[in-house]
């Protein structure tokens, strides 16, 4: 039996860590049947060493890739031509960052510098990175990217909140303009890990406590599988007309009062 991405072919942001979304995502979609291409920033050497313990490392490319810069995005198109031809299904965004004095309780004094790194990266990258790969996509496809619920305001996580609502909003748009070309964007709006972003938070475990006592199924800060299970059935064609939406992979603790 074929598995769910035959034949399709994905480009994957992220991928930093064993323990990163990103490499599930891209894992889990070389045992169902996509061709791969990884981006990396800024150190294209560290994906590469752990894009060995892919399930096909052989077939995995590292391109370069600051999502901030226009002369990279400029160039991401022929890249992706060259390694996987004239075609590509689906987009998955991984990307968030913001600067240490955006975070950890310093909410009311971040300048709007960081607000602004924050915005460009972790928000605007998802339309300007879909714009550069769009002529590739003339077929249609899958973005998928990932959030973390902002509807709330969560404690340490400062200006990566608006951030993120931010995103949330940008896939909604992006939802509405590229449905015509039969392009879905939505989102995984993942509970926290132990990633390497999640570590560059000052005092990520109060927020992750959190899931301790209010996620009705247990969650595992240690387990990003279900994260990329997610992206992986939104890129795949089993959500055919599923578009400007955010599902949650979070133990549920987004349905849950007090």
């Amino acid at each position: 039996m074929s598995g769910i991405l035959e034949g399709k072919r994905i480009l994957i942001t992220g991928v930093l860590m064993e323990s990163s979304i990103a490499f599930h995502a891209a894992k889990l979609a070389q045992e169902q049947g996509a061709e791969i291409i990884l981006t990396a920033w800024p150190r294209p050497t560290l994906t590469e060493r752990i894009a060995k313990k892919l399930p096909h490392p052989d077939k995995v490319k590292v391109l370069e890739l600051d999502v901030s810069n226009d002369e990279h995005l400029a160039r991401l198109e022929g890249q992706v031509r060259e390694h996987l031809g004239d075609r590509l299904d689906g987009i998955v965004h991984s990307i968030g960052f913001a600067p240490q004095d955006a975070l950890g309780g310093n909410f009311l004094n971040t300048p709007f510098e960081s607000v602004a790194t924050a915005m460009h990266v972790s928000a605007f990258s998802l339309k300007s990175l879909t714009m550069a790969l769009l002529p590739l996509m003339s077929e249609g496809g899958s973005v998928v990217g990932l959030t973390f619920d902002a509807k709330f305001a969560w404690p340490q996580y400062d200006w990566m909140g608006p951030a993120k609502a931010a995103l949330e909003a940008t896939s909604r748009y992006m939802a509405r303009d590229l449905g015509k070309q039969n392009i879905r964007c939505n989102l995984i709006s993942a509970g926290p890990l132990g990633s390497m972003a999640a570590k560059s938070i000052p005092g990520f475990g109060e927020l992750a406590s959190v899931w301790d006592s209010r996620s009705p199924l247990e969650w595992e800060l240690s387990d990003p599988e279900p994260a990329g299970r997610g992206i992986v059935a939104l890129l795949s064609d089993w959500f055919p007309k599923t578009t400007g939406e955010i599902i949650h992979v979070d133990g549920g603790l987004h349905a849950i009062g007090a």
